[in-house]
């Protein structure tokens, strides 16, 4: 299996667009944190005086729209954030915080789905070329199991997607320091669930949020490899797990305002933040129940792709 995956790798880095690729994550981080930069003059920084004034102030307005609110998840919006203030009160922890280089690996989180994009061309089309260019066939005249074959381009994949996320963290960080500076004192980052607040290790925090903004992305990446699998066609796999990434989160959005059956739908679930810093899309949703409906989706992804490769006649 570790020579499969090998060689599977090789063929990834023989590509100059993967090189490409790697090259404009690294170029667009740099332009975002250059804007970022331009943005911010953390020289003339001040904190308020009386911030816990202002954050009491907030929290009496909270209060009489939490009193005033109807839906459950507006309830939970209002609570959420009188809970958070007060804690902040509580412990002499001030809302305005020096933009730093943790705040600057935070924003850059959002190009997760630049990532996702690469990978998800790198996924869709290993299977599908192997096919077009009639590789496949020297792969399978060797004595292994069509298994291990499917099984070790899709753990290439995966291997390649944590590569793609390692290279956006520890270059966001590093390019974030020069930047933005690293803060005099460690700062907790509050976490809100069931009621609670509690203080996290911000480096634990934000490792946990690229964590979970990557779940979208490696069950597109799933889909896109099982579409390359049954349909030998990469463009396929490449436009369809494309328009979902950019569009299925909000037409499942849309769905969920009219529809409770939309709870069942893959977007619905695939950020699993709504648990910890949101809302649940659907009303009535748990973190089990979206745990569960992914793993139920990831399991007809797998059998489909395994299922047809096993099966297929490539001897023409």
């Amino acid at each position: 299996m570790v020579n499969l995956i090998k060689n599977e790798w090789m063929k990834i880095f023989k590509r100059p667009g993967t090189f490409v690729m790697i090259g404009i994550l690294i170029v667009s981080i740099t332009l975002v944190g250059i804007i970022i930069k331009a943005q911010h003059n953390d020289k003339d920084f001040v904190q308020d005086s009386n911030w816990q004034q202002v954050l009491q102030e907030e929290n009496n307005a909270l209060k009489q729209q939490l009193a005033q609110s109807r839906t459950t998840m507006e309830k939970q919006f209002f609570k959420k954030e009188i809970a958070i203030n007060d804690y902040r009160i509580k412990h002499d922890l001030p809302s305005r915080e020096k933009y730093t280089v943790w705040s600057f690996v935070k924003d850059s989180s959002q190009l997760i789905m630049l990532a996702g994009l690469f990978i998800i061309i790198i996924s869709a089309g290993i299977v599908a070329s192997e096919f077009n260019w009639g590789t496949i066939k020297l792969l399978l005249i060797r004595p292994i199991n069509r298994t291990r074959i499917l099984l070790s381009k899709y753990l290439t994949v995966l291997l390649y997607a944590l590569f793609l996320l390692a290279i956006l963290f520890v270059f966001s960080t590093t390019l974030g320091a020069i930047l933005f500076g690293t803060p005099e004192k460690a700062i907790p980052y509050l976490n809100y669930y069931n009621g609670q607040v509690t203080e996290q290790n911000i480096v634990v925090h934000l490792l946990i949020d690229y964590g979970l903004s990557s779940i979208a992305m490696i069950m597109l990446v799933t889909m896109a490899f099982m579409i390359s699998s049954v349909f030998r066609n990469s463009s396929l796999a490449i436009g369809l797990s494309l328009f979902l990434l950019f569009t299925g989160a909000q037409f499942t959005a849309l769905l969920a305002m009219k529809f409770n059956w939309a709870k069942y739908l893959l977007f619905a679930n695939t950020d699993l933040k709504q648990y910890f810093e949101g809302t649940p899309m659907v009303e009535g949703m748990t973190l089990p129940f979206s745990i569960t409906m992914l793993l139920i989706y990831f399991a007809i992804f797998q059998f489909l792709a395994f299922y047809v490769f096993k099966k297929r006649d490539v001897a023409a």
